[in-house]
């Protein structure tokens, strides 16, 4: 079989998994494609190399395409598409230890009452929170929370954009107090011995899309069975991650100086679901801490899209119904479809679902009647539902 090259961008993070096994296990040469995995330093790095066509695909976070489709990327318009998701969940949240110190007595892990007690922690100074980008996940879980426990944003809030290999030289300098990103870099600022874990993303958004495959409109309306290729073989390395025999092999596979660079037990943590939080032997745990493939983790539902679309768009001043075409033609769960269905991937029955309204468990339509979807409820109890 003739090998197609396929220039994939990724950052080094635990999420980037379903793209570097995909590579390095051998599902991408299945399906005829050789992977040419490349590492960018940064979130904007990543987005012009994606929009100016160096990159075929990306690794990106999941409200980045749809704010790049609103003409929101960094002065260029230029719309994308996610034929798959590659993680839900796999964001902690985390303070300096001096911050840490003043929230002593607030349930790790609970975020009504580490929410509460940050206002009285912060005193008559700002709250500095570093996040990747501000069109991330990351912002939206914040947003969401500090909304749901004080009402709305307070304005001792201060979002600072801090690239995820430098959140604990952040925290050093004291640029920043607090901050939101995803493994393994949460549990390198442990480490380093400047901050604390107090929250999984997850207790926020408990089935929140992380990292997406992104690519150009124009490159997926050009070449649909290039797409197809390259979800089954995210799809099939999902699954293989899924499966906790593959654990260790996978923590190795990551730790490779050309993906990750650093330790394989520290990767093994996040895909375990449960990380130090401080160096002091507490731990932060998560049923569902990084889920690459169970219960739909990779089907790119419209419906999370919309959520996303219209809190972006409120902050930009666009419609509800400009922003609602655009997340329905960003996010393609028809593509997802007719590449899987050559598989036995058990497929949801509905594109569009309500959010939040999943507290358990539950049997849902699907191809085969075979498919259970866990909790996707928000902690504060909201429902969204974009009809």
């Amino acid at each position: 079989m003739s090998m197609r090259k396929v220039t994939c961008g990724f950052i080094p993070l635990t999420d980037a998994a379903p793209l570097i096994v995909a590579h390095e296990v051998g599902f991408a040469r299945e399906e005829g494609l050789h992977l040419s995995l490349q590492k960018a330093p940064s979130w904007s790095t990543l987005r012009e190399r994606l929009a100016v066509g160096t990159l075929d695909a990306a690794h990106m976070l999941a409200p980045l395409p749809i704010a790049m489709s609103m003409g929101l990327g960094g002065g260029m318009t230029v719309p994308l598409m996610v034929p798959s998701v590659l993680s839900v969940n796999g964001t902690v949240i985390g303070v300096s230890t001096n911050l840490a110190e003043r929230l002593a007595g607030a349930t790790l892990g609970d975020p009504w009452a580490l929410g509460q007690a940050l206002v009285g922690a912060s005193g008559n100074k700002p709250l500095r929170v570093g996040v990747p980008f501000p069109y991330s996940t990351h912002t939206e879980l914040l947003q969401h929370w500090t909304a749901a426990v004080h009402d709305k944003q307070p304005d001792e809030l201060q979002v600072r954009t801090v690239p995820p290999p430098l959140m604990a030289e952040a925290l050093r300098c004291e640029e920043i107090d607090m901050f939101v990103v995803g493994e393994p870099w949460g549990s390198l600022v442990v480490e380093s011995g400047v901050g604390e874990l107090i929250l999984p993303g997850a207790a926020i958004w408990s089935f929140a899309p992380e990292k997406v495959l992104a690519m150009r409109a124009e490159t997926i309306e050009s070449d649909h069975d290039l797409v197809y290729r390259l979800v089954r073989a995210l799809w099939g390395a999902g699954r293989w991650l899924a499966n906790s025999s593959n654990r260790m092999i996978a923590s190795e596979i990551l730790s490779h100086e050309d993906y990750l660079g650093i330790s394989a037990e520290i990767i093994e943590r996040a895909l375990r679901g449960t990380l130090a939080a401080d160096l002091k032997g507490r731990t932060l745990s998560h049923p569902a801490l990084i889920e690459f493939h169970k219960g739909a983790a990779s089907f790119p539902w419209r419906s999370q899209a919309i959520w996303i679309a219209r809190r972006i768009a409120a902050r930009n001043g666009i419609g509800i119904a400009e922003a609602d075409q655009i997340a329905r033609a960003c996010f393609r769960p028809d593509f997802y479809r007719k590449a899987l269905s050559p598989l036995s991937a058990d497929l949801p029955g509905a594109s569009e679902k309500i959010e939040g309204f999943l507290t358990e468990r539950t049997a849902v339509a699907s191809r085969d009647g075979t498919l259970f979807l866990g909790p996707d409820n928000f902690f504060d109890g909201q429902i969204f539902d974009f009809a």
